[in-house]
């Protein structure tokens, strides 16, 4: 075995031990203590709670038309671990729900634990290229759309805050003021743990390349990601004579580059996270 499948091998694994602590901590820590899922796992648990419906197959189907538009735009290889991330987790709360286990305590102190393992979970999933979340997908269709259209580049982080807002003013509503204000802190604090190990996966990534043939990874960058690059004249101490590419992605683009870059050699690069872009 390569190098490189041993590497897609252990990122399927990351997925699915992602996606397995995710299913955990909603079945057994978050819903048992009134707190529930952000992003369209929340909108699944909202409706199990109101119909009784089987609650993995609401994920599953909830879910379907996003994985297929993220197929669609970001590629086959984002579908499959998507796909293998979503799987995993439907299989996991079906799991869960039939083992008695419940962390019954303060509800406070269950939905700060629980919402450590599922962002600790949802971290490990987004950090090898995966995703069980469609409003990820959903916002970061928006952002490709729009900055198609517009040649900005934009956050995902408002696309993101504005889809979870309706999920908790529909928890507010529809089921009471306690599981939302439960939820939220969930949000915050799952949150907090992705930023902590992926850098804001929300936010605008710089992605700076040093090359001596800078041509074909600009046709590459503009072809498969449809961005276009900054070119400047750099030389290296050792090197001598280079160029500097440097081009701005998203988190869920971040894949695509890096299989360019590893089809070019003798490429150095480096990624930085941006606040902000001023026009």
């Amino acid at each position: 075995m390569n190098t490189k499948w041993a590497e897609e091998l252990f990122s399927c694994l990351m997925i699915g031990l992602g996606a397995m602590m995710a299913s955990f901590s909603v079945i057994c820590i978050l819903i048992p203590n009134d707190a529930i899922d952000y992003g369209t796992a929340g909108i699944s648990i909202i409706i199990n709670k109101l119909t009784g419906f089987n609650l993995s197959l609401c994920v599953g189907v909830i879910f379907l038309p996003f994985l297929i538009a993220g197929t669609l735009v970001l590629g086959r290889r984002f579908g499959f671990k998507a796909l293998l991330g979503t799987a995993v987790y439907t299989i996991g709360l079906a799991l869960f729900e039939k083992i008695p286990f419940e962390l019954n305590t303060e509800h406070f102190l269950a939905v700060v634990f629980g919402g450590a393992i599922l962002g600790a979970g949802l971290a490990l999933i987004l950090k090898n290229g995966g995703c069980i979340d469609g409003s990820e997908i959903f916002a970061n269709i928006i952002v490709k759309k729009a900055s198609e259209k517009l040649g900005k580049d934009f956050s995902l982080t408002y696309i993101l805050i504005v889809f979870n807002a309706c999920v908790y003013t529909a928890v507010f509503l529809l089921i009471n003021r306690n599981a939302a204000l439960l939820s939220l802190l969930v949000y915050v604090i799952a949150t907090s743990i992705i930023n902590h190990f992926t850098d804001h996966f929300e936010a605008i990534k710089q992605v700076t390349i040093i090359t001596k043939e800078p041509e074909d990874i600009v046709l590459a960058i503009r072809e498969e990601l449809n961005k276009t690059c900054t070119i400047v004249d750099s030389y290296g101490a050792i090197s001598g004579e280079n160029k500097t590419l440097i081009c701005y992605v998203n988190y869920f683009e971040m894949q695509k580059m890096k299989d360019i870059l590893s089809a070019h050699d003798g490429t150095f690069s480096t990624v930085s996270t941006i606040d902000e872009i001023l026009r």
